[in-house]
């Protein structure tokens, strides 16, 4: 299993009958799965089913999908309204002994507004079902489309991460052989640390000054971060190897990270392990940014 990114792009187009149709999808990175649908007037019962495949296939990233139709014009006939041509016979009734005047025409009485009608066929129930079922199956490819090229960029992911954890545990065995942490090299900081404290107060008693010495001497120990720092790294290609969504747990080891590496450097004794520790710090930063993206 391999990394899958948030970002993505595709467009898919079919048609059915006389309707033509291109669906949109583009994903970006989100804390959470954020699904919004434009839809044309007239196609609003494919919002809850296109919603629920996203859903289905997606676990993380803003989602945007929009739909357009283009469609023939539908055939159209005349037909009589037959409200209109009631009401015109009653008014016709109702005044042909007051006025003097020729009967009316059928023309006539068709040409008055109202009476004909222009009607565009609509689709059957069965027609519209179909119609429905074509743009679902459609809006399916597209989604595989999708999620291809969200693992396409997912696989670039994986190397650079890998790359970023390779280098974070060169820069670990770096500060775990680093010169400042050798016994001698404590041992002599430990002993100008003292000094100092003498000098400030020099009527320390033996238990105070064993107290300071074990204070001192536990803030130059690294060891514990040391082990967390290797630790996260192998949690890191464990999590790569599962086979469902990482990036949260990823982005919380991002922050795990990062505090060790703070600590390293709270801790450090010496420039040369402070250096190790900001190197640590700028190589996480790139490994958070790159885990940003990951679903």
């Amino acid at each position: 299993m391999t990394l899958v990114s948030m970002t993505g792009f595709t467009r898919l187009g079919g048609s059915f009958g006389r309707y033509n149709w291109t669906w949109e999808i583009k994903t970006v990175n989100g804390k959470g799965l954020d699904l919004r649908l434009r839809l044309p007037p007239g196609f609003d019962e494919l919002d809850r089913p296109v919603r629920a495949i996203m859903s289905e296939r997606l676990a993380r990233g803003s989602c945007y999908v929009s739909l357009t139709v283009q469609h023939e014009a539908p055939s159209q006939s005349l037909q009589v309204n037959q409200q209109v041509l009631d009401s015109v016979l009653d008014a016709l009734a109702l005044i042909k002994d007051r006025v003097d005047a020729k009967k009316p025409s059928l023309d006539g009485i068709l040409s008055i507004k109202g009476v004909m009608e222009q009607v565009e066929e609509s689709e059957s129930e069965e027609v519209q079902a179909l119609l429905i079922e074509a743009m679902l199956a459609n809006f399916k490819d597209a989604m595989t489309d999708l999620q291809s090229m969200r693992k396409s960029e997912g696989d670039a992911l994986e190397k650079v991460v890998m790359q970023r954890v390779e280098e974070l545990e060169a820069l670990t065995k770096q500060a775990e052989e680093c010169p400042a942490r050798g016994a001698d090299a404590i041992r002599a900081k430990l002993r100008q640390q003292i000094e100092r404290i003498l000098e400030a107060e020099s009527s320390l008693d033996e238990d105070r000054l064993y107290q300071e010495a074990v204070l001192l001497a536990g803030k130059a120990d690294v060891r514990e971060e040391l082990d967390r720092l290797y630790a996260h790294c192998a949690a890191v290609r464990a999590l790569v190897a599962e086979d469902r969504p990482v990036g949260r747990k990823l982005d919380f080891l991002a922050q795990e990270f990062n505090r060790e590496a703070n600590t390293l450097c709270s801790k450090s004794n010496d420039t040369s392990l402070t250096a190790i520790g900001l190197d640590l710090k700028a190589t996480i930063e790139q490994l958070r940014e790159q885990i940003q993206n990951v679903e």
